[in-house]
């Protein structure tokens, strides 16, 4: 079984799990997931996880992602991009680029989103996008999105093209649609690509034709990064004595006199290694037992 993450560039027109349906095939593994959802017609990097990695989804997916958009002034849609049915146009001037910078730079820090209707999210066990193809606009909660990043590449009227650096959950043809409403002509996402995520960047994303021939080459495990290296710069490693490496292949809990740590705080994680420096697991610290407890393990 192949373990470890696929840096791959999604094509438009797949899903993101048409993505993992077709390496399946590819691969002949059915353990395959991948961190992070993108829309059908948006392309870039995802972050595709094999075996243990699928482990640590939540891990990659709460990493920021980074997004170059082209939006659209002067059109509004239900889905707030161009796949949708136009709901408003405008055919008066447009702002000069001074205040399209200033506008676009106005959301640089985060602000509270409003999900769209066109989404994944559920309210009352029912996918918003399910609702929203039925005709119904139900009530949705603002979620505060963080935005450590926001810059204009190009504008080129009516288009503009901004670059985004944000936190999960950030929904862009949104950013786009609320970036059109404070400029006053409305806007509508044209394109996107995924220029980031988890790590893993567009420059070194290869697509599923690149994979599968190199799969078909035997070389398929050049292009896999181990799940360590995801850990290597964020979480300090412990070699294990060959008494705490028995228990923990046993699923147990580990002491700070075991591990020769002291007390950490809540929640603090930590790689196991075997004293070959054999990537084994990550612990947890649990203040109230005094010791580190599984987290994941890679074994």
């Amino acid at each position: 079984m192949l373990n470890g993450i696929l840096n791959v560039y999604k094509e438009s027109g797949y899903t993101s799990n048409d993505v993992v349906a077709k390496l399946r095939g590819i691969l002949r593994q059915r353990r395959i997931g991948h961190a992070g959802t993108l829309d059908p017609a948006a392309t870039g990097v995802l972050p595709v996880l094999m075996g243990s990695a699928t482990r640590i989804s939540e891990w990659v997916m709460d990493h920021e992602k980074e997004y170059r958009a082209i939006l659209v002034l002067g059109v509004e849609t239900d889905t707030q991009d161009l796949t949708g049915s136009v709901l408003r146009t405008y055919d008066g001037p447009f702002p000069c680029e001074d205040e399209i910078r200033q506008a676009v730079l106005s959301f640089a820090g985060g602000y509270e989103q409003l999900p769209p209707m066109y989404s994944a999210k559920q309210v009352n066990g029912k996918r918003l996008y399910e609702l929203a193809r039925e005709g119904k606009v139900v009530e949705r909660k603002k979620v505060f999105v963080s935005i450590p990043a926001i810059t204009v590449e190009r504008i080129d009227l009516p288009e503009v093209t901004i670059d985004v650096r944000c936190s999960k959950g950030t929904y862009i043809r949104t950013l786009c649609h609320d970036i059109g409403k404070k400029l006053g002509p409305g806007a509508s996402m044209k394109e996107l690509t995924r220029t980031s995520a988890g790590g893993f960047s567009i420059d070194d994303a290869i697509t599923l034709s690149q994979i599968e021939a190199i799969a078909s080459e035997g070389r398929i495990s050049e292009k896999i990064v181990p799940v360590e290296e995801l850990f290597l710069d964020c979480l300090r490693v412990r070699t294990l004595t060959a008494q705490a490496q028995k228990k923990l292949l046993n699923g147990n809990a580990l002491t700070t006199s075991e591990l020769s740590l002291p007390p950490a705080g809540a929640g603090d994680l930590i790689r196991m290694c075997t004293s070959e420096g054999s990537f084994l697991a990550i612990y947890r610290f649990e203040p109230g037992e005094k010791r580190y407890v599984p987290y994941r393990m890679f074994f």
